[in-house]
């Protein structure tokens, strides 16, 4: 929903911008403690929870994770999602 309300607001930005009205400043200032919440948000978004993974995924996240020496052995101090999520990005089911 906030997706769509943020969509909606560029698509009506990039309308007027191209009818030729005056177009607003280079950049946006936006305080710290707003713009750290949005990327929270969106971090919490794209994540998925470990909880919600399967032995079966969790088992192929660790065969990922043993082949790099160092993710292997952050993923037996930290945890597996932790380890591949530093090392390869977000997971990918």
């Amino acid at each position: 929903m906030k997706t769509f309300t943020l969509l909606i607001l560029f698509g009506l930005l990039a309308a007027c911008t191209s009818l030729g009205a005056t177009p607003g400043p280079e950049h946006v200032v936006v305080k710290r403690s707003v713009a750290a919440s949005m990327l929270r948000r969106h971090r919490r978004a794209g994540a998925t929870p470990a909880a919600d993974l399967t032995p079966l995924q969790l088992e192929s996240l660790r065969e990922v994770c043993e082949v790099n020496v160092a993710c292997d052995e952050m993923a037996d101090t930290n945890g597996i999602v932790a380890a591949y999520t530093a090392y390869y990005g977000p997971i990918p089911f």
